[in-house]
């Protein structure tokens, strides 16, 4: 399951992609109560995804967020990760931040490790195949 705060984002940036064409700048405000997510919050997910180079602020009047990439470029799999971290069910069977388990003594013969392999590869398959403009479209 997603964390509230990677739902958040995707209803976040699913705004910040309808408007990315203008190439304005949106307030915080805005995409809060177009989305209904309080306004503190989505500030601290916002300045994570600009630190993460999926947007761009701008600061002053007119300012604002704004997608800093395409929104065909952006896959559901890069907010997750940079959100909620590991999409993996388990660690052992991450990509990006493998883990081993500490109660298991032979990953070669766990009979858990390929089930989750093959939840990981499902949910992969979507998530990356997924982007901003699907969201949209």
């Amino acid at each position: 399951m997603i964390s509230k705060k990677a739902k958040y984002a995707l209803k976040a940036l699913k705004i910040l992609a309808e408007n990315f064409s203008e190439k304005k700048p949106m307030l915080i405000s805005e995409i809060a109560e177009k989305e209904n997510i309080p306004k503190k919050f989505l500030e601290a997910i916002l300045l994570e995804l600009r630190n993460n180079g999926v947007l761009h602020s701008q600061k002053g009047k007119g300012g604002g967020y704004m997608l800093r990439i395409e929104p065909e470029k952006v896959t559901i799999a890069k907010i997750i990760r940079i959100i909620d971290g590991p999409i993996a069910p388990m660690l052992c069977v991450s990509l990006h931040f493998y883990g081993k388990c500490d109660d298991c003594s032979d990953e070669e013969s766990c009979k858990i490790r390929p089930i989750m392999e093959r939840i990981r590869d499902a949910n992969l398959n979507v998530y990356e195949k997924t982007t901003l403009l699907d969201m949209i479209s």
